[in-house]
């Protein structure tokens, strides 16, 4: 690759080894690296990751959500419900995400929430157009954001988790 496109091998190699970190491709010894692919399984237990990750920064962030993020997360429920584009679907509602939980103030945990919903957007994008549509997914945004607003943290974290559980039944069917 490096050759083909002229560039030095470092910069090839750390290409590769991000790719691999975030579960893009997989890299064998003296065979290369290809594409990589997850199952049904794979996907389901990823979910089951996020779901502890996530629950775990909403319940951190509650306490700490002002007005400022509410108005946010509702401009982004707002552009979610113009858009007819499921990879902008994919993107926004990342971004709807992060704005709750980028008040919890740990760094690490909301890089690996960003890295584990990216690793498997991909695989995730056809079947949310499909399968989970987004009105769905818009209403189960609006009464978590609800939840946040009214500081009900146990209620917001039973919302997030059966949020995340319904892309989980929609991969299992």
């Amino acid at each position: 690759m490096a050759e083909r496109f002229g560039v030095s091998r470092i910069p090839v190699r750390e290409a590769l080894k991000r790719l691999e970190a975030e579960g893009l491709i997989e890299h064998r010894a003296h065979a290369g690296s290809t594409v990589a692919s997850q199952s049904i399984k794979d996907l389901v237990e990823a979910l089951d990751i996020r779901i502890a990750l996530e629950t775990r920064a909403l319940k951190l962030a509650i306490p700490h959500l002002r007005p400022a993020h509410h108005r946010a997360a509702r401009e982004i429920i707002a552009r979610y419900a113009g858009s007819e584009s499921p990879q902008e679907w994919a993107d926004l509602n990342l971004e709807f995400h992060l704005t709750l939980y980028r008040p919890c103030g740990r760094d690490k945990l909301l890089k690996m929430i960003e890295e584990s919903v990216r690793g498997i957007a991909r695989h995730l994008r056809a079947l949310q157009s499909h399968k989970v549509g987004r009105k769905s997914s818009q209403s189960e945004h609006s009464q978590i954001l609800k939840a946040c607003i009214a500081k009900n943290i146990p209620l917001a974290v039973e919302l997030l988790e059966k949020h995340i559980e319904h892309t989980q039944a929609a991969l299992q069917e």
